[in-house]
């Protein structure tokens, strides 16, 4: 591994202390547009998936969703995303320090990371830790045409167990999310269980969706469930519909998935970040950004009443 040199160090140090000294100053000063907006109640541990506004202003992404009532965001930290993977050093203190000024915090920083080798994996854990970003989700593994697939399997679990090591010193929770697609580790979850049973999931967990597992198992994901459910650490929260034989995207509470996984989750696990995923509008699309925050109140709305009759 790289050593990171000390005025990195102190440079991050530092930031860190300004977003918290920021975030206290927004705290006692009620001048933020949230605030005078009279904003619910922040769920500190409820965010929103922030793939479709990338576009928007990061003051204004966090004073907007803030209003809502989340208390952070599932922040796209990866290629194409908010910020590039080679940049997330000098520009991640500066996006934290901006949602901080609107009480939102990043909650998950999805990323592009799979390889503890990567030269970028660990100077990202270790920005993302001393920011206080408290998990990252992974990038997938994909399975190879024509090669043994446990033999993959074993080799990916080789690398997560290197990466739950460097988690652990870093002090930041890894999340791979179950995804459906033909060729996607972990869509099964047996495979998923056979590569992470062995590592503690509060360095390297999962973050659950339960999309995916229906579209990957039909009726059968409660036995998936079972398998996987004590190495969950996170949930991915959407919902779809078949259309002959494609997934399409739909508003929570509109197709498959079962509002009654969500009312019967126990206390500990509502307690774990839940982070809801917008995606049946195209989000390359910067015309539709209000279309987005609409419908993501919306969804929101209805996974808070399916937690709430649960409760």
């Amino acid at each position: 591994m790289s050593v990171q040199k000390p005025s990195r160090r102190q440079f991050l140090h530092d930031i860190l202390h300004s977003t918290l000294a920021i975030s206290a100053l927004a705290a006692t000063a009620g001048k933020s547009l949230a605030d005078d907006a009279k904003a619910p109640s922040q769920m500190p541990n409820h965010c929103v998936f922030t793939k479709p506004l990338t576009s928007m202003a990061p003051e204004t992404q966090g004073l907007r969703l803030a209003e809502m009532g989340f208390g952070g965001i599932e922040c796209p930290i990866r290629a194409g995303g908010q910020i590039e993977p080679a940049r997330v050093v000098d520009e991640l203190p500066a996006l934290v320090e901006t949602l901080a000024a609107a009480k939102i915090s990043i909650l998950i920083m999805t990323s592009d990371i799979n390889d503890p080798d990567d030269p970028l994996t660990e100077s990202q854990l270790r920005t993302a830790a001393t920011l206080g970003i408290p998990a990252y989700r992974m990038q997938y593994y994909r399975y190879e045409k024509g090669k043994d697939l446990l033999s993959q399997i074993d080799r990916w679990r080789g690398q997560m167990e290197d990466l739950a090591a460097m988690n652990h010193e870093f002090g930041i929770q890894g999340l791979y999310q179950n995804h459906a697609g033909n060729r996607m580790f972990g869509g099964q979850m047996w495979d998923l269980h056979r590569g992470i049973s062995d590592i503690d999931p509060d360095h390297l967990g999962v973050a659950y969706d339960l999309r995916h597992a229906a579209v990957e198992s039909g009726m059968g994901w409660p036995l998936g469930w079972e398998l996987i459910q004590d190495h969950v650490r996170a949930f991915c929260v959407k919902d779809f519909k078949w259309e002959g034989a494609q997934a399409i995207h739909v508003p929570l509470g509109e197709g498959i998935v079962s509002s009654d996984f969500y009312r019967q989750l126990p206390e500990s696990m509502r307690k774990m970040t839940i982070s809801l995923h917008e995606e049946y509008h195209d989000h390359r699309r910067t015309d539709l950004l209000e279309t987005h925050l609409k419908s993501i109140a919306k969804d929101y709305a209805t996974l808070q009443s399916w937690l709430a009759e649960g409760s």
